[in-house]
């Protein structure tokens, strides 16, 4: 039998996304990653983030009540881990990162047009869970980089976006291989 440490409550699921949240604060576009973001819903498309309150980014979520989530390509590791550890209120992320800025369906939600993968997001809900607000986004427009799809669909073999994962040393990994085919490799398990 395999023994189990105890830890107590923690967030840990392995892995955890990496996305670049971005905003417009005080008129200027700024990015920060996230690992703790997920699909939240699919009718109507939902998503939410963990931001803490005293984050700038969410001071832009306030101001405008609009985000975006970018999904970064393990080209972008640096970018990403930059705009992490340091604060858009003392540096303009966009332009040291050398980030194309674009602006989709909604007004004031910037885009990272290096990044495969882009949601824009409309605020549905914002709750205080502790340190952090859940924040809750409807998303209303998706956009994917064309050299990323395979047969018309986004394939992340092609975005290869990154995870972030906690250990002895937090960490960002590749999405890997591909183990089985989803809704068949358990197939082998069912009973006739």
């Amino acid at each position: 039998m395999n023994n189990k440490k105890r830890f107590g409550p923690q967030p840990w699921i392995f892995p955890n996304p990496t996305v670049l949240v971005g905003t417009v604060v005080n008129g200027k576009p700024n990015f920060a990653p996230y690992a703790w973001c997920g699909i939240t819903g699919g009718e109507p498309p939902t998503l939410a983030v963990g931001v803490r309150h005293e984050r700038y980014t969410l001071k832009g979520i306030k101001q405008n009540l609009v985000f975006s989530v970018n999904v970064p390509s393990v080209d972008l590791l640096a970018e990403t881990d930059y705009c992490g550890i340091t604060s858009g209120a003392k540096v303009d992320k966009a332009k040291d990162c050398g980030f194309s800025v674009f602006y989709g369906t909604l007004d004031k939600v910037p885009l990272i047009k290096q990044c495969p993968v882009n949601l824009e997001c409309e605020v549905l809900h914002m709750l205080n869970v502790g340190i952090h607000t859940l924040v809750i986004g409807k998303i209303v427009e998706t956009h994917v980089s064309e050299n990323c799809l395979t047969d018309g669909q986004p394939d992340i073999m092609k975005i290869k976006p990154f995870v972030y994962s906690r250990g002895p040393t937090a960490r960002y990994n590749a999405v890997g291989d591909v183990l089985g085919q989803a809704f068949s490799a358990g197939k082998s398990l069912k009973k006739n």
